[in-house]
C-alpha cells in the first residue's frame, strides 16, 4: 500500500512538470524506456536500488547509464531525485501510475482481451470500434491467448469484465443443471 502511495505521489509530481511545459507524453516515454531498461538489465537496476550501496556510488552507475540516453533533462533529474531518496526500486509502480495518468488525460482506456485463438486484425478493428462506442473513450488493446477458454473471449476494461467465452458459458450451464433449471 505504502509502496502505490509512493509511486502516485512521484508519477503525479512529474505529470504536473509535464503538464507545465508541455511535454508530459515524452517523460512517459523516457520513463517506460527506463523502466524497461532495468527490467532487462537486472544487476543495474539492483545496484542502483540498493541501499547496501552509497548513494553516491549508486549515483555514478545511474549517471553512466543516464550520460548514454536521450531522455529529457527532466527525467534524467528526476531519476536522480528517486536515487537521492531511496526511491528508485518504485521505478515499475511509478511508470504504471504515470501512464494511467496520461491516459486518462488523453480519453483514453486500455484493454486486456484474452482469446482462445488468435485475434485477425480485421476483427481486432471491430472489437476496439464496438469498446470505443460502449465506453465513449479511445481504446488501446493488450491481446493475450489462453487456450482453457476453449473459444471466444474475455474483455477487461477497469472493473469491467466482459466475459464472451465459451468455457463461461459451459461453467454457467453446469451451475444451471446442478441447481435442476433444464429438468
Amino acid at each position: 500500500m505504502i509502496g502505490s502511495k509512493i509511486s502516485r505521489r512521484y508519477a503525479k509530481a512529474l505529470l504536473s512538470l509535464g503538464q507545465d511545459d508541455g511535454h508530459y507524453e515524452e517523460y512517459g516515454q523516457n520513463l517506460n524506456e527506463f523502466a524497461s531498461f532495468c527490467s532487462a538489465n537486472n544487476e543495474f537496476f539492483q545496484v542502483v536500488s540498493n541501499q547496501i550501496f552509497s548513494v553516491e556510488d549508486r549515483k555514478k552507475v545511474l549517471e553512466a547509464v543516464l550520460e548514454k540516453s536521450l531522455f529529457s533533462n527532466v527525467v534524467k533529474n528526476f531519476l536522480r531525485l528517486l536515487v537521492d531518496k531511496n526511491r528508485i526500486a518504485a521505478i515499475g509502480g511509478i511508470t504504471d501510475y504515470y501512464s494511467k495518468l496520461t491516459d486518462e488525460l488523453s480519453n483514453i482506456t486500455r484493454a486486456n482481451i484474452i482469446t482462445a485463438k488468435p485475434l485477425k486484425t480485421k476483427a481486432l478493428d471491430k472489437l476496439k470500434k464496438a469498446l470505443t462506442g460502449l465506453i465513449s473513450k479511445d481504446v488501446m488493446t493488450d491481446v493475450k491467448q489462453d487456450d482453457s477458454l476453449i473459444g471466444g473471449l474475455i474483455v477487461k476494461i477497469g472493473d469491467l469484465v466482459l466475459d464472451g467465452s465459451v468455457k463461461a458459458q459451459l461453467e454457467g450451464l453446469k451451475e444451471s443443471l446442478k441447481r435442476g433449471e433444464y429438468s
